[in-house]
Formats: C-alpha cells, sequence, structure tokens
C-alpha cells in the first residue's frame, strides 16, 4: 500500500514539473477548452451535440494543444479532421476548374424547345440540331437538362403510333438504303396517311430536300450537308422554326 502511495505522488509531482515547463499560452488554451467542454456538456446534456461554433472554437483551441492532451478532448483528432475535410469540399474553388462549362438558360430553353416541338427527337438528334446553329452540347448534357425539366427520353415522348412495329430485313439488303428507308419511315410516312402515289412521290421530295440539306448525320458527325454556320449568340438572335411536311418535320435556323 505504501509503494502504491509513493508511485502515486511521483507520478503527480512528475506532471506538476511538466506542467511548469509549459508555456503559459498552452496552459491558457487548456483552461479555454476546459470551459468550453464543460459548457458545451452542460447545454446539451445527456445526449452531446455540437454546432458550427462548437466546431470552430475546439478546432481552434485543440490545435494549440500538446500532443497528449489532444486524445483527451470530447472529440477525437480524426473527427477534427474530419471537420476540416468537409469544410474544404464544400468551400474549396479551383482557379481552373477543368470539365465542360455549365449550359446556359438560353442553351436550355432551345433544348426543351427542340425536345417539346419534336417528340420523336433522341438526344443525338437535339444535338446535331443544336450543332447545326453552333452551338456543341454532348448528348449526356442534353439527357441531364431534359431530365431536369422532367422531360422524357424519345421512345417515351413519343405520343403518335407507327403503322409498323418491327419492319422486314434482309442480311443481303443494301445497309445504306435499308438505313434511309427506317429513317424515312420513322420520320415521314409512318406518321402520316399516304393517299397515292403522287402523294408519296411529293411528301418522299420534300424529305429528301430535308435529308439532303438541313438534316444532322451522325456520319458527318452530326454536321448537315450544307455548309456549318458560325455559333448563333441566343441572347441577340432569336431561333426560328421552320417546318417541313405540315410541321411533322422542324428544322432551326437564325431568323432572318
Amino acid at each position: 500500500m505504501s509503494l502504491r502511495l509513493l508511485y502515486l505522488i511521483f507520478v503527480r509531482l512528475c506532471s506538476w514539473l511538466v506542467l511548469l515547463g509549459r508555456s503559459s499560452a498552452s496552459k491558457n488554451a487548456e483552461i479555454l477548452v476546459l470551459r468550453h467542454e464543460v459548457a458545451v456538456l452542460r447545454r446539451t446534456h445527456p445526449r452531446l451535440r455540437l454546432d458550427w461554433a462548437d466546431r470552430a472554437v475546439m478546432a481552434a483551441l485543440i490545435r494549440l494543444l500538446p500532443g497528449r492532451l489532444r486524445a483527451h478532448r470530447l472529440v477525437t483528432p480524426g473527427t477534427v479532421l474530419r471537420w476540416h475535410r468537409r469544410l474544404v469540399t464544400r468551400k474549396w474553388t479551383y482557379p481552373n476548374r477543368s470539365g465542360r462549362p455549365p449550359v446556359s438558360a438560353e442553351i436550355a430553353a432551345l433544348i426543351e424547345r427542340l425536345a417539346t416541338e419534336n417528340n420523336g427527337w433522341g438526344y443525338k438528334r437535339i444535338q446535331g440540331e443544336l450543332l447545326k446553329v453552333g452551338h456543341r452540347v454532348s448528348a449526356s448534357t442534353i439527357r441531364r437538362v431534359l431530365k431536369a425539366l422532367k422531360i422524357p427520353p424519345a421512345p417515351q415522348r413519343r405520343t403518335d403510333t407507327t403503322w409498323r412495329e418491327i419492319p422486314p430485313r434482309s442480311p443481303r439488303a443494301n445497309a445504306y438504303a435499308e438505313r434511309f428507308v427506317l429513317t424515312a419511315r420513322t420520320e415521314a410516312t409512318d406518321r402520316m396517311l399516304i393517299f397515292g402515289q403522287r402523294h408519296l412521290r411529293t411528301i418522299l421530295a420534300q424529305y429528301e430536300a430535308h435529308y439532303n440539306g438541313r438534316r444532322p448525320h451522325r456520319s458527318r458527325q452530326l454536321h448537315p450537308p450544307l455548309p456549318p454556320q458560325p455559333p448563333a449568340d441566343l441572347s441577340q438572335e432569336r431561333i426560328q422554326r421552320r417546318p417541313v411536311l405540315g410541321g411533322l418535320i422542324s428544322e432551326y435556323e437564325r431568323a432572318a
């Protein structure tokens, strides 16, 4: 019993000697930390709750304490580091942020207009139409804009019904001709009533002019056959819609 008492006295004397060697700033910081911890415990009893002011005060004061005293606080050093990482994640901004630039409100409004006026147009089709008026927007950005506007993709956005659901295919057919026939049917003939051969020829002639002139093509990196135009300033210029086949197909260009 006497040996244990002597040991405790020796330990206490050593701690006092260490305390004498500490600076006044370190002692004052420890007193402030202890007082703030007592205030937090009294205010949040029985469950510990720290607001943003408590986190700021404790993070600033704990860093002034010696290393062996930081481990005996209400919060661990790992918690303080987590607070710091969370603060950096929320507030830090890079001077030269990489990635795609944000879409302006004018372009977002034009994307919404193209999607609502043309139910059968997918993301790539809208991307090509934007590229035709001089604005390069990725298909994923178009998808994100339409999703934010709660506009479904083309298969769900279409309300018309085609005359046929699965067209016949032949492995010996010309792939380019078959693709054109499918595109012409999907965008034109399957969406209207044909009254005869003369009517069909008129429709195909108008669609051919649109297909070979103003329609974007994936084989041309979404550029139409006509020469490209410089980017349109959407804040100054107006984009007008030119109906083809009585409004069944839309073409977009600068207003004169």
